[in-house]
């Protein structure tokens, strides 16, 4: 609009030259002409630009302007299809190697699991005997009672214990007890004076729970706990 409008004013501007020159001697005044050639031979069209050629990005299919390109429509979609197919798959194989590996990461490594176990031979041990091994950081007693202390402690009275749990219930083997202590003092802890029977029950002092009794398993002549 500003241009036109501006055209306008610059051909009303030069008209009275033009006629002036012309009437006068029947000759342009060369100035006159190249005063058309300003402002007022601008363009409002432009149509010399090219438009790009995006035939080699296109599909053969669909080259040609002459042809409808329903005929190619169903092969095109099929090869949209396995495209997109195929790069779900990479993508979800991507994801799931990345995941893993994150897991594995926050796996323990070979050394804590082997840790995690520990094995005793259970005839290094003799009849009546303790043993004090040290496992996940805690004091792990093993005891080799003898028939006096089966009996005596599958006979006490659950009604006089703090925390009731019967001897069979600790033990898979009668013969052996093992339990977690909490310090490496035995069945008596000096601090605050509490004492244990000998099946880790609490009968004395101010703990309130009995020694935990961790999962162990016999495999042969050997206990494995952990």
């Amino acid at each position: 609009m500003l241009l036109d409008w501006l055209a306008n004013v610059y051909l009303i501007s030069v008209y009275p030259l033009l006629c002036t020159d012309f009437g006068q001697n029947n000759v342009l005044d060369p100035r006159s002409l190249l005063l058309l050639s300003g402002p007022g031979g601008i363009r409002f069209a432009h149509t010399d630009f090219k438009i790009p050629d995006f035939t080699d990005y296109r599909r053969p299919e669909v080259v040609d302007p002459n042809k409808s390109s329903q005929d190619s429509s169903e092969g095109r979609r099929s090869f949209s299809y396995i495209v997109t197919g195929a790069s779900t798959v990479v993508i979800l194989y991507a994801a799931k190697t990345v995941v893993t590996q994150f897991v594995s990461s926050m796996s323990a490594s070979a050394d804590v699991l082997a840790l995690s176990k520990i094995e005793i031979k259970l005839g290094d041990i003799p009849e009546g005997k303790n043993m004090t091994f040290k496992w996940g950081g805690k004091p792990l007693f093993v005891r080799h009672r003898t028939d006096k202390e089966i009996a005596s402690e599958a006979a006490v009275n659950l009604a006089e214990l703090r925390d009731p749990e019967h001897d069979k219930d600790r033990t898979i083997n009668p013969r052996w007890v093992i339990v977690l202590g909490v310090y490496f003092g035995g069945y008596y802890c000096p601090c605050h004076g509490s004492h244990y029977d000998a099946s880790g029950r609490i009968r004395e002092g101010p703990a309130p729970l009995n020694l935990e009794a961790p999962f162990y398993e016999f495999p042969n002549d050997t206990v494995i706990v952990g």
